[in-house]
């Protein structure tokens, strides 16, 4: 299967919109950058350094901001922008390595050997910008986020100081006539707590962008997309029950009826109630025609006695492509045509890990999440309507949509379900057990106010068993582990501040509703980039 038609399709949807592009140096934050631009209203694509001179060409940019990264810019062979983009007269936002490289070729100097700031910082303020409109005042200081090694030591021609931090003699410098801003700090994460502010700034006074990217406008023309790629054809979509594919399914259904047919593979591993909830949605509050798939026996059945983490992935990955073709089969034979397009609920994210010069862990990563993608014999075109929008984004257009609210709202839910929660081997014994554990632990967080102040919490079944006292007897029962974290992308998370009262009515609850539970832990550990949650 390729994705150049669906790509294709879509240039439809952001060829009429103000456009940021987003250099990318590698910096581990770098999505938090085009989040803020959307955030703003303003659609942004990122593209790799290499990369950056075509997409520079192609995508037209109204504006143009520079990541963070690794690197050092004092190192040979160092990334560089494309000097087109300082030739070109469009403004330009430069962060953190971003200012280093844009010094170097604009003739400025950077030095490695000062002192670095890593972490909390403060800025003073000695001149008023365009970038502070409204924001920041002279005079004032302002917490922000560093992440640095080397710094500016040489300002390019035209440029100025507008504020100083204790180890970066240029925190901001900018050279305004030429619209040209510089930050050793990063604006795009919540520890600068006014950088949304800055980089909304930046798009809409300083470029004059307009405010045009919202999942309204998203909607119509996601569908005249869809309709104007898929013509007569049918479609097929495989429907996990997470928010992803199911926002795509109501959308593509939204664009084309009845010629969508979703198969959902019901695997045995999902969350209490959750695959009769799918089915209902799907099939009587929408009316989408619904293939529901009870395969649960045939996957724990392969299942049985596995204990290695990637191989219970690889399996359930592979049975789920085998029960797909075989209802992809069915449902070609069944007089109305065969299905040409499978549609997939790609998020920009995944476009961008799929073009990402940086390497590292992310095949890894993204094995314990996704089930994988379906293979090339089936010859489809695929159908990928969200392949421009951030999670954030899909959770809005889900309630453009018109998707009950705790079905957008829903906590993420991996593709290999409660099997990556259950270290060792699974038995539906076990799974039986994670359900109602997992069910009352969500049951408690609702009745305290608190599922939308979480990012993520589930529960998990440790593989550990310990000997306790229940009334008068002993009982040797398994340890549930409960983890609730806080984020804003899903790339790096804290744990979620609990009071003792809510634990302690929590874990009673469970040790006293859940056989085979007789001990209940809180994991307060936080998770820092491509970190996998349990094995």
């Amino acid at each position: 299967m390729t994705r150049e038609t669906a790509a294709q399709a879509h240039q439809d949807i952001v060829s009429h919109h103000d456009k940021v592009l987003i250099v990318d140096f590698g910096s581990q934050v770098t999505q938090l950058i085009a989040r803020r631009v959307r955030e703003a209203g303003v659609y942004c694509e990122i593209h790799p350094f290499q990369s950056a001179e075509k997409a520079f060409a192609a995508l037209r940019p109204k504006a143009v901001i520079l990541s963070g990264g690794p690197a050092s810019v004092t190192e040979s062979g160092s990334p560089r922008a494309p000097q087109s983009v300082f030739t070109s007269g469009l403004p330009i936002l430069s962060i953190c390595y971003g200012q280093q490289t844009t010094a170097v070729q604009l003739g400025g100097a950077v030095e490695g050997g000062h002192a670095a700031e890593f972490g909390r910082a403060e800025v003073e303020i000695v001149e008023d910008s365009a970038l502070f409109e409204g924001v920041w005042a002279k005079g004032g200081r302002y917490p922000v986020w560093m992440s640095h090694g080397d710094r500016v030591t040489r300002l390019p021609e035209g440029f100025t100081v507008k504020a100083v931090s204790e180890n970066a003699p240029f925190a901001v410098a900018s050279d305004e006539k030429r619209r040209i801003f510089t930050t050793m700090f990063h604006p795009e994460v919540v520890h600068t707590p006014d950088g949304a502010k800055l980089i909304s700034n930046f798009v809409h006074k300083v470029a004059g962008l307009r405010r045009d990217w919202t999942m309204a406008a998203f909607r119509q023309e996601a569908i005249a997309a869809i309709r104007a790629q898929v013509g007569q054809g049918r479609v097929l979509c495989g429907l996990s029950g997470g928010v992803d594919s199911s926002v795509a399914a109501v959308l593509i259904h939204e664009a084309i009826g009845d010629r969508l047919t979703c198969v959902f593979v019901d695997h045995g591993l999902m969350r209490q109630a959750e695959a009769q909830e799918v089915v209902t949605l799907f099939r009587d509050h929408y009316n989408i025609p619904l293939v529901h798939v009870d395969a649960e026996q045939m996957f724990l059945k392969e299942l049985d006695g596995v204990a290695d983490p990637e191989t219970k992935r690889k399996t359930i990955g592979r049975l789920f492509i085998e029960v797909f073709e075989a209802e992809a089969r069915k449902i070609a034979a069944d007089g109305k045509g065969a299905p040409e397009f499978l549609a997939q609920g790609t998020l920009y994210p995944d476009v961008i890990e799929s073009v990402s010069f940086t390497g590292g862990p992310s095949v890894t990563i993204k094995s314990h999440h996704n089930v994988g993608g379906l293979p090339e014999r089936m010859n489809m075109k695929l159908v990928e309507p969200l392949r421009e929008l951030f999670k954030d984004e899909v959770r809005a257009l889900g309630r453009e949509l018109g998707l009950p609210e705790p079905f957008v709202g829903r906590h993420p839910f991996p593709g290999p379900g409660l099997a990556i929660r259950i270290p060792g081997a699974i038995t539906r014994e076990k799974l039986d057990i994670l359900r109602k554990a997992d069910a009352i632990y969500l049951d408690e967080i609702r009745k305290a106010g608190l599922y939308d102040k979480i990012w993520q919490a589930f529960a998990v079944l440790l593989p550990v068993r310990t000997v306790g006292v229940m009334g008068d007897g002993r009982t040797y029962d398994s340890v549930c582990a409960l983890r609730a974290v806080t984020s804003v992308d899903g790339m790096t998370a804290d744990f979620f501040p609990y009071d003792m009262n809510f634990l302690g009515r929590t874990a009673t609850r469970i040790i006293n509703e859940v056989k085979g539970v007789n001990r209940v832990v809180y994991d307060v550990t936080s998770k820092p980039p491509g970190t996998i949650e349990w094995e």
